[in-house]
């Protein structure tokens, strides 16, 4: 029995375990301290959807430093110089514990604070990140070489460092962030390093022993049946075989973030949702790179162009007749498999490994390329959440292909062009050439729809597959964005926003156009287009309402109120001002004031707000600037969207904003929203801080154009500045109703999951 043969016999589950426990640690610890230092850093710099797009690119960025560490380390030293360069690393990692951000950090208040955000990450957590971003692919060379039985694919492991990764994305908010706060979470993560770093010492300990033992690579190959002619052969890896490994990895993680954003904005911005996807996006890589790819991949590849016909008949050709759930429920099954075709090539094409760093590296380096270009290319190229469809178009040309004859091959090519090119240029004409190309909107879907029945012919044909389907996927884009009636479209970091015409029928039974504003699928804001209509405040503002309500019983004594308001939209609002009053209106995305500047779609702002100042930026820092009891009314209309900004309700927030109260002064929460009870979190912070608190939850009573539901709290330090709206016959104000079964929300602790409707 050779030496290798031993090995095998006294190493099985041990070495498995081992190897396997630690990459599962160091995946885990990964996934937690992302959300985990992105909370930390939210009061400091707001809500801004910046700064989780520069903490990910941060990660995505140290991630690939990590593989390249990896790469360098594994193929330039032995073993033993590994170990010891490594080590240091480790211990130098130390200097950054416990988790902290560093002493006096203040973010840059008049300049773009993007660099002051790495240099104060890379500070705070960079050494202890790029520790644990080294450890999947470095802990699986040391597996390589270790002289186990099944050494030789040592890629089974990267399922362990998934799951690890699904467990922790799945218990932050469900578990880690309702229980504990980030105070013990920073003390907690710092533990689990330590004990990473022992778990590594281990392996490096076997992998260190091991070397004495072990037979020589060729040896130890032949006796599991490996052919030396193929680990030859895979010694030169061509640049299209690395392209290809790019290209596979590229497109899922773009994929990725493109359904994220899709979803967010043209499904629901429902909280947490953007956690199903990722969770998927782990779960393939669990499944790919483990026994089961030789079973799973055939069945994808086959089930997918037969998933994809209901998909694109539905999810973009006809959406209008599926509930959201349902319209969720076929992008995520098209994404899944998607991921699944890719990740399984993927994993059929892992090389032998002498080149496993290799292999990981340019997966890594494609994560990083994916998470760039949707984070900082798609929203300056595109007006739309457009790089999710072209995307899907991408990952069906990534499809395996048929072997097919030369001659047949040159058919195939011409048609695999000709076809889509045809199918578009028929449609621009059609656009160009028919004055109301709506009046044939039910023969255009059915012919879109027959097309895509047709596309399961080229199912073996990638290029025309993917074309022909990128084709009608433009084509039924176009037609939907012509019946919307789309004035406007135009996106930035904070979203994509659209100023729509749309019809009502008025007093008079006759139709009226009037303007909306969206922010994804939540309106912002709408207004009648008729002279004397023009100043009326609609949706969640209209007089009968909550604001309506207050202003009126306020009228005689607000006559030279200072007021600030937290969120514009279209604007609606500042048609409560009065000639004496002075307003503030602050907004984090400059393109909504360009938007509600703009007359040609609202003249809210240039018809009413004579004396408003608008402010640019989060509005809790630019809160801070403002002198103490400068306001009689602040009004928080923030929340009105699906997903919060919830650094704006927690206890230190409500402190910040009664601080630039006067004492008598009144604070108003616009809460109405369709999947959380914000209302807890009020009447909780009320109850700690002993504010007086009302509120009325507003519906209707008759039909009244674009007057809707909408629940809007108020809170004062002092009852009795409350007590007229309290006894007014205008609404239905009532006092908050006492709940007990959480904390308050601070910027140490929130809990989205607790206030599920």
């Amino acid at each position: 029995m050779s030496h290798h043969s031993e090995a095998k016999t006294d190493r099985n589950l041990s070495l498995i375990f081992l190897f396997a426990i630690t990459l599962f640690t160091s995946a885990s610890l990964m996934f937690v301290l992302q959300p985990l230092f992105g909370k930390i850093l939210l009061p400091l710099l707001g809500g801004s959807p910046a700064v989780w797009n520069t903490c990910m690119v941060f990660y995505q960025s140290i991630l690939f430093l990590g593989y390249l560490y990896a790469h360098y380390l594994s193929t330039r030293l032995n073993h033993h110089h590994q170990i010891q360069i490594h080590t240091a690393v480790i211990l130098i990692s130390f200097l950054a514990l416990p988790l902290a951000l560093p002493e006096n950090t203040v973010p840059p208040t008049e300049s773009n604070p993007t660099f002051w955000l790495f240099w104060t990450l890379f500070l705070a957590i960079g050494l202890p990140f790029f520790v644990v971003s080294t450890t999947a692919p470095l802990i699986q060379k040391w597996f390589s070489s270790v002289g186990h039985h099944t050494s030789h694919d040592p890629y089974y492991l990267y399922a362990a460092s998934n799951t690890g990764s699904l467990i922790a994305l799945l218990s932050y908010p469900f578990l880690l962030e309702p229980n504990i706060g980030l105070a013990n979470q920073k003390s907690y993560w710092s533990g689990g390093y330590l004990i990473l770093c022992l778990l590594i010492a281990g392996c490096a300990f076997v992998l260190w022993k091991s070397q004495q033992k072990v037979q020589s690579q060729q040896e130890w190959a032949i006796d599991d049946g490996i052919d030396i002619k193929t680990i030859a052969d895979e010694n030169n890896l061509s640049l299209s075989t690395k392209l290809h490994w790019l290209a596979l990895a590229f497109v899922p993680s773009s994929l990725l973030l493109g359904l994220t954003n899709f979803i967010s904005t043209d499904i629901a911005s429902v909280p947490l949702l953007w956690i199903i996807p990722l969770t998927l996006y782990l779960l393939s890589f669990v499944i790919v790179f483990s026994k089961w790819n030789d079973l799973t991949h055939p069945l994808m590849v086959t089930l997918q162009p037969i998933f994809l016909l209901p998909f694109i008949a539905y999810a973009f050709i006809n959406p209008a007749d599926l509930p959201y759930w349902a319209y969720l429920i076929l992008h995520l099954l098209a994404f899944f498999f998607a991921v699944m075709v890719c990740h399984g090539e993927l994993a059929k094409m892992r090389p032998h490994t002498q080149h496993l760093t290799t292999f990981y590296l340019i997966m890594s380096f494609a994560g990083m390329l994916g998470g760039m270009f949707n984070t900082f290319v798609a929203p300056f190229v595109f007006n739309g959440i457009y790089e999710y469809p072209i995307m899907i178009v991408a990952a069906l040309l990534l499809r395996p292909r048929l072997k097919t004859s030369f001659g047949e091959n040159k058919i195939a090519w011409s048609l695999q062009i000709i076809l889509p090119a045809v199918l578009v240029i028929t449609g621009l004409i059609l656009y160009v050439s028919i004055n109301d190309l709506l009046q044939y909107f039910d023969a255009i879907v059915i012919s879109l729809i027959v097309l895509t029945c047709l596309i399961y012919v080229f199912r073996a044909r990638p290029v025309a597959f993917a074309l022909l389907t990128g084709a009608i996927i433009f084509l039924a884009l176009g037609l939907h964005g012509l019946s919307s009636h789309t004035l406007y479209q135009e996106r930035t970091f904070f979203g994509v926003l659209a100023v729509r015409e749309a019809v009502l029928l008025n007093e008079q039974n006759q139709p009226e156009k009037y303007h909306e504003l969206f922010h994804g699928t939540t309106k912002h804001g709408a207004q009648r287009l008729a002279t004397n209509l023009s100043q009326i405040p609609l949706t969640y503002y209209s007089r009968p309402g909550p604001m309506g309500q207050l202003f009126k019983e306020y009228d005689n004594s607000d006559q030279h109120w200072n007021i600030g308001v937290v969120g514009l939209g279209a604007g609606a609002l500042a048609c409560y001002a009065k000639d004496q009053q002075s307003w503030t209106l602050y907004e984090i995305d400059p393109l909504v004031v360009d938007i509600a500047s703009n007359p040609a779609y609202f003249t809210y702002l240039s018809q009413c707000a004579h004396n408003a100042t608008i402010r640019v930026g989060d509005a809790r820092l630019s809160l801070e600037k403002e002198p103490d009891q400068k306001f009689d009314l602040l009004v928080m209309d923030a929340f009105s969207s699906d997903s919060v900004p919830t650094h704006l309700l927690t206890e230190e927030a409500l402190e910040l904003y009664f601080k630039k109260l006067k004492p008598n002064g009144i604070l108003a929460f616009h809460i109405t929203n369709r999947h959380l009870s914000l209302k807890k979190v009020l009447s909780i912070h009320a109850e700690h801080l002993h504010f007086a608190a009302l509120i009325e939850e507003f519906k209707p009573q008759q039909e009244i154009p674009l007057v809707v539901a909408t629940d809007w709290v108020v809170m004062a330090k002092h009852a009795e500045t409350l007590e007229p709206l309290r006894l007014s016959s205008l609404g239905n104000w009532q006092k908050l109703p006492l709940y007990f079964d959480m904390k308050p929300w601070t910027d140490d602790f929130t809990n989205i999951v607790r206030i599920w409707k």
